[in-house]
């Protein structure tokens, strides 16, 4: 690990020869040949036109290596040196963020560019600090490539991602996101928001003890985040639904419902009962409010109308919660 940060055991890229540059280009087209491979892997199933664009790149990059094999060939033989971008201090390194599923369109094609980019660039400032001719005329030959690659991936995009279909792939990733986090997010705010008051309150006025209301809270929070989660997971494989992994909306649905009923019971860790009360009122109102916006935001439900639902019921849980604690 230290190695891989301070850069011990690599080898600084002017120590490379011209064989050992060549060697470097052609596993670094190799690798990026199968990065592009797997991104279209991971677009096919939700955006097949995109994946066709990364298995074009893909075929690009393998041509690049065929001519950079070729090369090695008539200049050094079949014998190709093991050399990779970590061996060597200071070239780019790929993130394995490819292995990632669902992939975010954007952020393939963002991240696609990038390396595009990195590569460019390495090869520009590599042939600004080379004086032999042949190698900077090599890395010259290899930054033009590198640069031609972003050309060809818009021109490979024009063609399978015209502006219809790249406006389909847009809300169809906004609808996943949707489906996997922003419902499951949303129960479970309102969940642990709504459903955690009348305990918290209760005890509130039952005892006006802050710290036993605090533990009450805490506990009513923290038991309703792992229900809804597991509840969540257990509800919905996600396969036939197209709601996304079930991992990921139970985990989201346990940390909101948490949160929800934590934002409410924290403020009686101040010992001051009125104090501890009317800030946890303030924050119930904000929650409701947020609970709304989001309702707004992302389901299309009229504001003043989503207002109106969550407040309406926020209020009748706390003031259940009020009057059995006086009881």
């Amino acid at each position: 690990m230290l190695s891989r940060v301070f850069g011990f055991g690599r080898r600084p890229f002017e120590s490379l020869s011209e064989q050992e540059i060549l060697a470097l280009a052609i596993s670094s087209e190799e690798d990026d040949g199968r990065i592009y491979r797997a991104y279209a892997d991971g677009l096919a199933e939700s955006f097949p036109q995109s994946a066709k664009v990364f298995e074009e790149m893909a075929e690009e990059e393998d041509g690049h290596r065929d001519s950079l094999i070729e090369l090695h060939r008539k200049r050094f033989g079949e014998r190709i040196p093991l050399i990779r971008r970590e061996h060597v201090k200071g070239y780019y390194e790929r993130k394995p963020d490819w292995l990632v599923r669902p992939l975010g369109i954007e952020h393939v094609r963002q991240q696609a560019e990038a390396m595009e980019r990195q590569a460019y660039l390495f090869y520009v400032e590599a042939a600004k600090r080379t004086s032999d001719a042949s190698t900077r005329k090599l890395l010259d030959d290899l930054a033009v490539a590198e640069q031609g690659h972003e050309t060809l991936a818009q021109r490979l995009e024009q063609k399978h991602v015209p502006g219809a279909v790249k406006d389909e792939e847009a809300a169809a990733e906004q609808r996943q996101f949707i489906l996997t986090y922003v419902q499951p997010g949303l129960a479970g705010l309102m969940d642990g928001s709504v459903s955690t008051l009348a305990p918290i309150f209760a005890a509130a006025f039952a005892t006006h003890d802050t710290f036993q209301t605090f533990l009450v809270g805490l506990a009513a929070s923290i038991g309703a985040g792992i229900s809804m989660g597991f509840t969540e997971v257990a509800s919905d494989d996600g396969k036939l639904s197209g709601r996304g992994s079930p991992v990921k909306r139970g985990i989201t649905t346990g940390v909101m419902t948490a949160l929800g009923g934590l934002g409410h019971a924290l403020p009686y860790l101040i010992p001051y009962f009125w104090t501890a009360t009317i800030i946890a009122a303030v924050v119930v109102f904000f929650e409701l409010w947020a609970i709304a916006f989001v309702q707004n935001r992302y389901m299309q439900t009229p504001f003043w109308r989503a207002a109106f639902q969550v407040v309406l019921g926020g209020a009748l849980v706390f003031a259940a919660g009020v009057l059995i604690g006086n009881a």
